[in-house]
């Protein structure tokens, strides 16, 4: 019984938006290390960073 419930609570836990987050964190954080970089920097991040918005607005 102690099982069913972790797997439920585990279940609703990486559904939803959380889920998403999981993936787009690392994305920002790159982004975010390789805005450092001055030329090329801040077009990076800006793809990065778009693309991560886009992967949040998938309703998973």
């Amino acid at each position: 019984m102690k099982f069913f419930i972790l797997y439920t609570l585990i279940a609703i836990y990486l559904s939803g938006c959380v889920f998403t987050k999981v993936i787009t964190v690392p994305i920002r954080v790159t982004g975010a290390v390789i805005s450092v970089i001055p030329v090329v920097g801040d077009g990076v991040n800006s793809v990065l960073g778009a693309s991560a918005d886009v992967i949040d607005a998938i309703p998973i």
